[in-house]
């Protein structure tokens, strides 16, 4: 039986944190979520200054690159060059940039989702969150 790393309440903490630095520094009011493997939220926050909205599209941009195991935007330049089919996708409800996962030796452990300003800045912030881990 082979064994897996996973996301631990302090990792989601240290990720978030990073996230967060990230965003300050550049001033950007965005919502941050981290989430496992399986897409289910493990910690989250949406910074002063962001739209509601953004609350609900983080975490679905992090689900969408923990379940599909690669980062959300790859979704948005499939769908842009004529993959319409991946409109209807299940589960994958924010085919946006700004989601990206957490790869552990090899295995998705989990992902960051960032939204609130322009889609290689959401980027940014779930990269800075990436690093972290």
């Amino acid at each position: 039986m082979q064994t897996k790393s996973f996301l631990t309440r302090e990792d989601a903490i240290r990720i978030l944190d990073a996230a967060r630095s990230e965003a300050h520094h550049n001033n950007w009011a965005v919502a941050i979520s981290v989430v496992d493997d399986g897409g289910h939220p493990l910690i989250f926050e949406r910074l002063d200054g962001c739209a509601a909205i953004g609350a609900y599209i983080a975490t679905e941009k992090a689900r969408t690159a923990a379940l599909g195991r690669r980062e959300s935007r790859l979704y948005e330049e499939m769908i842009n060059a004529g993959r319409n089919a991946f409109l209807s996708a299940p589960g994958l409800n924010a085919m946006l940039e700004g989601g990206v996962p957490i790869t552990v030796d090899g295995h998705v452990v989990g992902a960051v989702g960032v939204s609130g300003v322009k889609p290689d800045q959401d980027s940014q912030v779930a990269r800075a969150g990436v690093a972290a881990a």
